[in-house]
């Protein structure tokens, strides 16, 4: 069994040799762009475009597809879409591509997916794409409306396989994949760094994270600050850059420059990493933000920050471009400071003049769902400016680290194994004295099992690290309501062990799957990873303020489970999931305009509550549409209290790191790092406009100006012209009053200044009047009912507006008037503001 296990070693010690070999040949020569693979998916062509030709995967015999399966053809194509989006390969089974590999080195992959008019619907597709063996790349993925705007998917890993196969599997026995091109190219040497400066949520103890090169890395924002689209046209690697306006937080701190001249890549002796074009094209390099020193903007000397959605509690590459071009009076380079959150700052001195170059961070998220980046000038700098060029976040996936060597053994002979016989019998003696020490050490010690490993895939930073991650084996969380605890073993049975087929979400905290428990009630289980600390905090406090706190618009806790590594929230079960859903990205029915005035409202009375209940108030902090869960009725409550603080009552604002969510955050509290609750109200106003158009907070895929949700639609209604925005499927069913009523109510939502906003008791009145004024034209003529009746314009009625109220935590079932008269339901106040019966 020793011979074996002997030989076994010195087979796999022969291939690191190889391995080696083939690495030192690729690091010999210079990097020319790639002719393969580039895959035309479901057609017979080939497709060329700039330096690249897309392979038809009918006939091809440079790869490998097995088995072959359906084709599918656009019935209704474009001109303005490109061709490779006309075709798409459909599996109803796993199939793979294989590629054969001659060369180690990181390798960008890139997955196509445009679902164009077929007899096949390919929104409804739902798969997982995996590579090599390892782990799912994409895991129940689906591609949801991307506005007529394919959807591509980047990975970048380490290739050191003969053969690389990328998998696609549907998740269900009645579902399928798809794909419409895919892109498989070696990148140039050191495009990717085996370690970086390490940035944790709390700050940076000059540490290194070692071992980035072997994971696998997911591209999230790819950004050319101060500039236009970059097309893959134009980018040497092929890759689409889009501008950061709709990333900044005060774009009135920030103005756009340019070059005049081109860029002039060179070696810089300071230090930095040099940049070449295909680390970033020269557009990058000729365009930046500076700090904006003219008008009479008292916010003009802030640092220029920028958020950016991101995973929570997870590892990001971040890659931050300079290029110097800005002239300055005098002979003086400006000096410095980029920020990550409000922990972290580096420095950045002797600037070179015209010279790209670039840093890369290991940053590690909180638990708030951005990233926020800003760059401002030293305390010394001899120039009052500060500048960026482009910047590109890239997660690393868990998890997932060296690609498999499973088919080593059946490598293809290549002109690299000349190196072999040349260098290899020169190692030959290394690798018998190895394996000698290797057998004299099996000697001295009991025998045990044997297996060839790959690198650890964390470098250096476990996973698991104490560092920075909170641990909770087995020990009570201080303070909880231990009369919650739910036992592990009952958990496991609700959900059927967790059964995938249970699984209904997955958040930022963990995975969501819908439960039943024994007393037949219907609940949602929210899990996080098992055996990490991270999300703790936003554990405890869930728990905290959830259970202190019952209202009819907020979602119950019904217990908890800390056993363990586990942490484990049950929730009343909400049927009909998250408002965004119904709003857009899903083909469930469209809201009428009364129901989402209904949600709205239930929304606002829950927040209500929260910002003026008995127990000193609270601050949700994290308010958006996915944060509003609607039960099988509709009615709207409020989820996710993880990142909330109480305490409004004994003072004015709270003093706190910024968390919250990009597109909805609050820019005041940006600023001032103070939160109040008229942070929630600024939330609110983003979320009454996402009711109102059914899109995205922030969609980079428009024209600038319809890019950030809150800024287009402001310009519309102080036009008086907000009925031009509004979502189609509402056009001709609202009545213009209510319209004009809920436009003002969300533009006072968002004022700059939060004194100058409205309480949340104020929001809700303000809704229940434009619901009264969309139920009175109802009970007029049908044709009264809609944006395009001039007669609904009339001079809005006066409505008696009712004292507002607060619910006791002590006394849920009968909330008390603050006039201090008689007690009156929710549902009866709520009754005397409508004309018409409800849903």
């Amino acid at each position: 069994m020793e011979k074996f296990h002997g030989h076994e070693i010195f087979v796999q010690l022969l291939h690191l040799l190889l391995l080696l070999l083939l690495s030192l040949q690729c690091l010999s020569s210079d990097y020319t762009p790639p002719s393969k693979y580039f895959i035309n998916c479901g057609s017979s062509s080939n497709i060329s475009d700039t330096r690249r030709t897309f392979v038809g995967d009918e006939s091809s015999d440079s790869f490998t597809l097995s088995p072959k399966q359906e084709a599918v053809e656009d019935n209704r194509p474009s001109p303005a879409t490109s061709q490779i989006y006309q075709t798409a390969r459909l599996f109803r089974s796993p199939s793979s591509y294989e590629f054969d590999i001659d060369q180690i080195g990181i390798y960008l992959v890139r997955l196509h997916f445009f679902p164009f008019s077929s007899p096949t619907d390919l929104f409804t597709a739902l798969f997982d794409v995996s590579i090599s063996g390892l782990p799912v790349l994409l895991h129940n993925f689906t591609v949801q409306n991307t506005r007529n705007l394919p959807l591509i998917k980047e990975f970048l890993l380490t290739v050191n396989i003969s053969k690389f196969i990328v998998k696609f599997e549907p998740s269900q026995q009645s579902s399928f994949a798809f794909v419409n091109a895919i892109e498989v190219f070696i990148a140039p040497d050191s495009f990717i760094p085996d370690s970086a400066l390490l940035v944790t949520p709390a700050g940076s103890k000059n540490s290194s994270y070692k071992g980035i090169s072997s994971r696998v890395l997911q591209k999230v924002h790819r950004i050319n600050v101060g500039g236009s689209d970059i097309e893959p046209d134009s980018d040497t690697l092929w890759r689409k850059w889009v501008p950061d306006d709709p990333y900044l937080f005060n774009k009135s701190a920030a103005r756009n420059r340019s070059a005049s001249t081109d860029t002039s890549y060179q070696r810089i002796l300071s230090g930095y990493n040099d940049s070449t074009r295909y680390i970033a094209p020269p557009l990058v390099y000729m365009s930046a933000k500076e700090m904006n020193k003219n008008g009479n903007d008292p916010l003009q000397f802030f640092n220029i920050s920028w958020g950016f959605d991101v995973s929570k509690n997870a590892k990001h590459l971040l890659r931050v471009h300079f290029c110097y071009f800005i002239s300055s009076s005098g002979s003086f380079n400006p000096r410095l400071n980029l920020y990550i959150y409000s922990f972290f700052s580096q420095k950045i001195d002797n600037i070179p003049l015209g010279a790209p170059f670039f840093l890369d961070l290991l940053v590690v998220s909180d638990d708030s769902g951005f990233l926020n980046v800003s760059i401002g000038p030293q305390i010394d700098s001899p120039v009052n400016n500060s500048f960026l060029n482009g910047l590109e976040i890239m997660e690393i996936m868990e998890e997932l680290g060296w690609v498999s060597m499973e088919n080593e053994s059946k490598k293809k002979t290549t002109p690299l194994l000349t190196g072999l016989v040349v260098g290899g019998l020169a190692l030959v003696g290394i690798v018998i004295i190895v394996l000698s020490l290797r057998l004299k050490c099996r000697k001295e010690k009991p025998a045990e099992a044997s297996h060839w490993l790959p690198v650890t895939v964390d470098g250096g930073l476990s996973s698991h690290s104490r560092v920075y991650e909170a641990t909770i084996h087995g020990s009570p969380v201080p303070h909880l309501n231990l009369g919650l605890k739910i036992p592990f073993a009952e958990i496991q049975s609700a959900t059927n062990n967790f059964s995938r087929k249970l699984l209904v979400g997955k958040g930022g905290f963990g995975e969501v799957y819908q439960g039943l428990l024994r007393n037949g009630m219907k609940v949602a289980v929210k899990r996080s990873q098992p055996g990490h600390g991270q999300g703790l905090p936003e554990f405890q406090t869930e728990i905290l303020v959830l259970s202190k706190i019952r209202h009819h618009h907020l979602v119950s806790l019904i217990g908890y489970c800390d056993e363990m590594n586990e942490m484990i929230l049950v929730y009343e079960f909400m049927q009909e999931g998250t408002l965004r859903n119904h709003l857009y990205g899903s083909d469930l029915p469209c809201l009428s305009w009364k129901q989402r005035l209904e949600i709205c409202i239930g929304a606002a009375r829950g927040l209500h509550y929260l910002h003026t209940g008995s127990e000193g108030g609270i601050i949700h902090r994290d308010i958006k549409s996915t944060n509003i869960l609607l039960d099988d009725n509709f009615v709207a409550k409020v989820a996710d209290f993880g990142l909330s603080r109480s305490g409004l009552p004994q003072q004015t604002h709270v003093s706190t790191a910024v968390k919250g969510t990009f597109g909805y955050l609050d820019p005041e509290y940006f600023r001032t790092q103070q939160l109040t609750d008229k942070s929630d109200v600024y939330s609110f106003g983003v979320v009454l406009l996402e009711v109102l158009c059914a899109r995205p907070v922030i969609n980079p895929s428009l024209p600038r100006e319809q890019m950030n949700l809150a800024e287009w639609v402001m310009v519309w209604q102080k036009k008086g012209l907000l009925e031009q925005v509004i979502d189609p499927l509402l056009v001709g069913k609202v009545n213009l009053n209510s319209l004009r009523k809920f436009g003002e109510t969300a533009e006072k939502c968002l004022k700059e200044d939060g004194t100058d906003r409205p309480t949340m008791g104020d929001v809700m009145w303000d809704l229940e009047y434009a619901f009264q004024l969309q139920q009175t034209a109802m009970q007029r003529e049908p044709l009264e009912d809609s944006t395009n009746d001039a007669a609904s314009t009339f001079p809005l009625p006066t409505i008696q507006r009712y004292p507002s109220y607060s619910l006791s935590i002590s006394d849920i079932h009968g909330p008390k008037r603050r006039d201090g008269s008689s007690e009156t339901t929710e549902s009866e106040v709520f009754s005397q503001l409508r004309i018409a019966d409800g849903r």
